[in-house]
């Protein structure tokens, strides 16, 4: 695994830093999918429980900085969302259209549960802008899920920290994390499986 995708080594080497910048380009820029945002936020937690990361200031890191990567991800797509599903091969125009059916009836909890699924998080919130989505109700659910999300998965992992004893947990931190990151992507198998499935 390339060193800035391994979550321990971006916290040992850059610390608070590491954290912020990951979290906003992984929310906020879309070549920023492939980047480790639950598991950074997990591995931050356990980090946390060993005492080496203040889990109060993590989680204001986080909520910060996912507010402002989505922030971001909307201006961009609001600005340049055409240009980028021309260009991008991974993304075809006519998702544009599609997007904006569904952000008409599910856009809200698109953006607060998108948080918590891998790829999804890095998308939404360029699709929102693309359609020019309310700016108010965007900014309204970018908190809620920003805040729901840096809570959540940091006190998560501070709690497994707490729970498992310091020995197991600095020898298998990497298969907790791990199993962890597969997890996360559960959700995104199952809903491909799903279209596949009805094609």
């Amino acid at each position: 695994m390339p060193s800035f995708l391994d979550p321990e080594y971006l916290i040992k080497t850059f610390s608070y830093l590491g954290i912020g910048l990951t979290i906003f380009a992984e929310t906020g820029l879309l070549l920023g999918f492939f980047l480790p945002g639950d598991t950074l936020l997990l591995t931050a937690g356990l980090f946390a429980a060993r005492g080496d990361l203040n889990l109060w200031f993590v989680i204001a890191l986080v909520v910060v900085t996912a507010f402002l990567g989505n922030w971001s991800g909307y201006h961009i797509g609001q600005r340049f969302g055409p240009m980028v599903f021309s260009r991008v091969k991974f993304l075809k125009p006519e998702y544009v259209e599609q997007a904006r059916e569904y952000f008409n009836s599910h856009g809200n909890q698109t953006l607060v549960l998108g948080r918590f699924v891998p790829i999804i998080r890095t998308l939404v919130p360029t699709m929102a802008g693309t359609i020019k989505m309310d700016r108010g109700i965007f900014q309204l659910t970018n908190l809620i899920g920003a805040a729901l999300w840096g809570i959540s998965i940091p006190m998560a992992g501070y709690f497994l920290g707490k729970v498992l004893p310091k020995e197991v947990l600095d020898k298998y931190i990497l298969v907790v994390v791990g199993v962890i990151f597969v997890l996360s992507f559960i959700p995104v198998a199952l809903e491909l499986s799903k279209r596949r499935t009805a094609k």
